[in-house]
């Protein structure tokens, strides 16, 4: 993982709302599809909860909302700083931490019956060996039986066209109006790609510009899937966003019993 991830989500922490039309109604709709996922796959008892790339909570406060006991974590301390007052703000039980997602054994303690890593998270880890990784210390942190979800790009349809952009998104609200897009730059391999994010804000008759860069991985289900593998996960399924409700496709997996 490179330190531009870092840097990217550190800088992008107090922004990251913008990225959203409406970022609560946002936090609304994927704590219900997540939550939905997560009782079909547990029961409809409440369970303990570790979402190990919560950014700024949109994940975590969303489940809160709906009864999981929830401990969140990032890699990224402004990220979890961010997310601790939006968690107050809206009311939300969740504990929070700072850790790597590669060193979540030790990071963090206790063991949890579901690990989330959600938005696209697990692309940033560039290797085999880092994913492995991660796919390691998820199987470390849950109980047995326990489940982990993760969410990521349809990558297996984007390396196909590799595009170099996404379509621009505008957002009217009362403080303005604003436009979100990213630039892809794919790299020599063919399987990395360096984002830029911008954020155009309008104020009265000018605009403010912010650019946020950063790396991922166009990671396909096929290896996530082998990872998984590979550390004794079992039951290894995808969810479309059709079936599932949730934006990006979703991969479960248990740890046997």
């Amino acid at each position: 993982m490179e330190d531009s991830v870092h840097r990217f989500y550190e800088d992008l922490a107090e922004d990251y709302h913008l990225l959203f039309e409406d970022w609560r109604q946002a936090v609304a709709w994927q704590g219900e599809a997540l939550s939905k996922l997560i009782r079909a796959q547990m029961g409809e008892t409440p369970v303990s909860v570790l979402d190990s790339t919560c950014g700024i909570g949109t994940q975590a406060i969303g489940l809160a909302l709906h009864g999981q006991r929830v401990h969140a974590t990032d890699l990224s301390a402004a990220a979890v700083r961010r997310a601790k007052r939006e968690a107050r703000a809206m009311g939300a039980a969740v504990t929070f931490g700072v850790a790597d997602v590669r060193n979540l054994e030790v990071q963090v303690p206790g063991t949890f019956d579901v690990i989330i890593s959600c938005d696209n998270a697990l692309p940033h880890l560039l290797t085999v060996e880092d994913l492995d990784l991660a796919a390691r210390n998820f199987y470390a942190k849950l109980n047995p039986n326990g489940l982990v979800l993760a969410t990521i790009r349809d990558y297996d349809q984007i390396v196909k066209d590799k595009p170099g952009a996404t379509a621009p998104r505008v957002f009217d609200s009362p403080e303005g109006r604003r436009i979100v897009f990213q630039i892809w730059d794919w790299l020599p391999d063919g399987h990395t790609y360096r984002v830029h994010q911008f954020i155009l804000v309008q104020a009265g008759n000018e605009w403010k510009t912010v650019h946020f860069e950063t790396v991922y991985r166009a990671l396909l289900q096929s290896e996530l899937e082998e990872s998984l593998r590979k550390q004794g996960f079992a039951d290894i399924h995808w969810h479309t966003p059709d079936e599932s409700g949730y934006y990006q496709p979703v991969v479960t997996a248990r740890k046997p019993q």
